[in-house]
């Protein structure tokens, strides 16, 4: 799945000044370090201009014997591209990529570790999910620079204070069509992306330990015979276009959604940012009051296996301060970024804080090439459900059985 930037620098603003006034956006010079770097991304629009315009040059100033060189590729060739060139001997220092290319490239050897670049330490300042989320075999194939996953938006001038658990959701949802009839309560997109961090809060697991489905299991019934019930309940409206939820969301026609936070711009726009709120999903009443578990997308810099070992530590040493707070305030506010590092305090912009607890529970996104095959069967099991053309049950191994099918047809 592609990440998509965050364009929201009023909102993410007060972040920018609690950096600033942290750390400052300029570190001290470091004139002994020397040599060039070539950095491939797919970034546009406010993430290639925060880049070359801002972040580059707070480089320059830090380290200015070490220039970095510049290649926008169309991120839907980028990956490709990278492969090609980088399997025979070429490709860049460093590349901007998802986590979930990582196990691509790293069963391909196109990457290398960064155990043997880095110090330790340094780890200690990133949120734990998104280190996670880019290890492959124990050992860390990227740094991260930035993350995202689904949370909780609420409207402020019909939801005050946001619901804590599911029981709390629906209850909310239903009260508040009753006292706006044309507003929907709850608006949820019942595609799988959407709603598998409650799938994942259940306990189900995508994969097993030969990495084939294990969707069909007790766990994924006990999602799928609670999400058709909450989608049954006064208030709660539920379809799988994306676009159309959110677009009921923006006109003020649903007081929550579950969303990531490239929609932060637009739904600020669209109701007013005093009435934008974002908090964790609410936990599971229905099994404990577990947490959901959407997945954690991360933006991360990778250093090509091809580098010699002096030019790996002068990747590692940039990839560092790019997924560092000097950066991250420059991504965060031209950007609209959410920074991975938690030197970064984000206690005092509620959007930002929102999605950082969120994230403490988020699953990072599978990384394995199987992961692929999951997608439509997983959807189809949610709307064959949600439907009434299938139970539970059946909606669950038929499912599986379509994913393994998929994933025996790769290796044939």
């Amino acid at each position: 799945m592609k990440l998509r930037s965050l364009r929201l620098p009023a909102l993410l603003l007060a972040l920018l000044l609690t950096i600033s006034a942290a750390s400052g956006t300029v570190v001290a010079q470091d004139e002994e370090l020397s040599g060039s770097l070539l950095l491939w991304h797919g970034w546009t629009g406010a993430e290639a201009d925060t880049l070359n315009n801002e972040v580059l040059p707070a480089w320059q100033a830090a380290y200015p014997n070490v220039s970095i060189e510049t290649l926008a590729v169309p991120f839907d060739q980028l990956k490709n591209k990278y492969q090609t060139e980088s399997a025979s001997g070429g490709g860049p220092d460093l590349l901007i990529g998802p986590a979930d290319w990582v196990g691509e490239l790293v069963t391909a050897d196109l990457i290398q570790s960064y155990d043997s670049l880095i110090d330790p330490a340094v780890l200690d300042n990133y949120l734990p999910a998104t280190l996670d989320a880019l290890r492959w075999d124990g050992q860390l194939y990227g740094m991260p620079e930035s993350f995202e996953a689904v949370a909780m938006f609420y409207n402020k001038a019909l939801v005050p204070e946001p619901p804590a658990n599911t029981a709390d959701l629906a209850a909310v949802a239903g009260q508040v069509t009753a006292d706006n009839p044309d507003v929907y309560g709850l608006a949820m997109t019942s595609d799988f992306y959407h709603p598998a961090g409650y799938l994942l809060g259940f306990g189900a697991s995508l994969f097993d330990d030969a990495n084939m489905s294990a969707l069909n299991s007790p766990e994924t019934v006990n999602f799928l015979n609670w999400f058709k019930t909450l989608s049954e309940q006064p208030g709660v409206y539920q379809q799988p276009d994306d676009g159309a939820i959110s677009s009921l969301f923006k006109e003020g026609k649903a007081a929550i959604t579950f969303n990531g936070p490239w929609y932060i711009g637009d739904f600020a726009a669209a109701i007013g940012e005093e009435n934008l709120g974002v908090a964790p999903m609410p936990v599971i009443s229905e099994n404990g009051d577990a947490a959901a578990a959407p997945f954690l997308g991360v933006k991360h810099l990778m250093i090509n296996s091809n580098a010699s070992e002096e030019q790996a530590k002068l990747a590692a040493t940039f990839a560092t301060w790019f997924s560092g707070p000097d950066s991250a305030s420059l991504l965060a506010a031209g950007a609209g970024h959410l920074p991975a590092n938690t030197a970064v305090d984000v206690s005092d912009n509620p959007i930002a804080a929102g999605f950082v607890a969120q994230a403490e529970s988020a699953t990072p996104m599978p990384t394995i090439p199987e992961m692929g095959q999951v997608w439509t069967p997983a959807q189809n099991m949610i709307t064959a459900v949600l439907s009434g053309d299938s139970t539970p049950e059946d909606a669950a191994a038929q499912a599986a059985d379509e994913i393994n099918g998929a994933i025996e047809q790769m290796g044939a």
